[in-house]
């Protein structure tokens, strides 16, 4: 148990905290492009999010629920499409209860950590082509503005946008052809019924898209980052990137090295001019000179079909800091499985192998963990799990699983 890890010692400014996101916990984001995928027939999406998690009401209980494991930093999204539900018009009831949010961890001890652009955008911008629009970066960095006006003097650290490389990634895994047909289905339904040539969403891209997507993105995050700093110089700035810990099996690195130059290298290189990198790491995937390696049967997989490896997060954390030479904030970090024993005995393990990066000389931010509450995983639905806590669909009453606990006892004895 966690009394093994007494005498590990990390920096007394760490950041211990666990991360969440808008449209994936606030429920009734209808004004967004992903809703309006959701209900398009057909869809990539196996559920509509509906009232998700109820959190645009219960953001308060969810501040909590963070406190009550003596945690120091809570991540969560703005939502574009709530904050500007019409192109250049601006709800201040929407900017107002994120404000409140910022105050309330403020308040309560926790740094607020704000992404904003968690893949969702607003419909109209979706109907414009998402990043593929020449103007999108322009808009976006509009919108960070506002943003920033309201209550960007008391936030901690930004996050322009969440693994704009994902699609990348999610390319090399082994998915059946039918999934690609579905998303193809999917946008030309959405592009159908909104009376638009191309309806586009940030985490359902096209295969020939996914440069031209990237292109968008990295614009977009420049944008972003020069008006969020334009308003505040200071505060640290930077994107999220999904990397998973992509090893060797055997001698031949070819296809190892090949998906990184792929799925990682713009993004690392871009990396290098900001304040931090935001590693987002869900697995160890290994690769001999064929393609991926599957797990030995028998092997202890996650919802996934990945092998549970806790090391990956070191992997995954010294692999980008070689890369870019920047401070990383592990941002994302979790395991998606039905048993919480299996999430319960991740995590020391996995902070563990975290430890011995940094004393190696990696500077590591902190950690945030994947997720508070069980919630909407896109295309998923409500069937994989990676909560600290439990959601009851109907009450949306939530309930601390037993990982709960053990990290909060972790974290509590490293702050001690």
């Amino acid at each position: 148990m966690a009394g093994g890890m007494t005498d590990l010692s990390f920096p007394t400014d760490f950041l211990w905290g666990a991360a969440g996101a808008g449209h994936q916990i606030e429920g009734d984001n209808s004004t967004s492009d992903t809703w309006y995928a959701e209900l398009v027939s057909p869809s990539v999406f196996s559920e509509p999010s509906g009232k998700a998690c109820d959190s645009w009401n219960r953001w308060r209980e969810d501040i909590g629920l963070v406190v009550a494991m003596g945690l120091t930093s809570y991540r969560f999204s703005v939502e574009w499409a709530r904050i500007e539900p019409a192109e250049g018009t601006y709800d201040e009831a929407a900017l107002d209860r994120y404000e409140a949010m910022v105050d309330e961890c403020v308040a309560q001890g926790l740094a607020p950590v704000v992404t904003f652009s968690h893949f969702t955008a607003p419909h109209w911008f979706a109907m414009r082509g998402s990043w593929l629009d020449p103007e999108a970066p322009t808009l976006f960095a509009r919108y960070c503005d506002q943003v920033m006006a309201r209550f960007g003097d008391r936030i901690a650290y930004a996050v322009t946008l969440n693994e704009p490389n994902l699609p990348h990634v999610l390319s090399w895994l082994n998915l059946p052809d039918f999934v690609r047909q579905v998303e193809r289905a999917t946008l030309e339904a959405a592009s159908e019924k909104a009376g638009v040539a191309a309806y586009r969403l940030g985490n359902v891209v096209l295969p020939e898209e996914l440069d031209a997507m990237e292109d968008g993105l990295t614009a977009g995050h420049l944008a972003g980052k020069a008006a969020i700093k334009a308003r505040r110089p200071d505060l640290p700035v930077g994107f999220s990137l999904a990397i998973m810990d992509d090893v060797v099996d055997g001698d031949d690195p070819t296809v190892r090295d090949g998906k990184r130059a792929e799925c990682y290298q713009r993004w690392l290189e871009l990396a290098r001019g900001d304040d931090f990198l935001g590693v987002q790491n869900y697995e160890r995937v290994p690769y001999d000179a064929h393609g991926q390696v599957s797990p030995p049967e028998g092997t202890p997989v996650n919802q996934m079909g990945t092998a549970i490896e806790p090391l990956s997060l070191a992997g995954a954390v010294r692999y980008a800091h070689e890369s870019t030479g920047v401070p990383i904030l592990v941002t994302e970090h979790g395991i998606s499985v039905d048993d919480d024993s299996l999430r319960a005995s991740f995590i020391e393990p996995s902070l563990v192998g975290l430890h011995d990066v940094m004393a190696e000389g990696v500077p590591v931010l902190g950690y945030l963990h994947w997720t508070l509450l069980d919630n909407f995983e896109w295309v998923f639905g409500y069937a994989h799990h990676l909560g600290l806590h439990e959601v009851d669909r109907e009450t949306f009453e939530r309930t601390p699983k037993p990982s709960a606990g053990v990290y909060a006892d972790l974290v509590k004895r490293y702050r001690s």
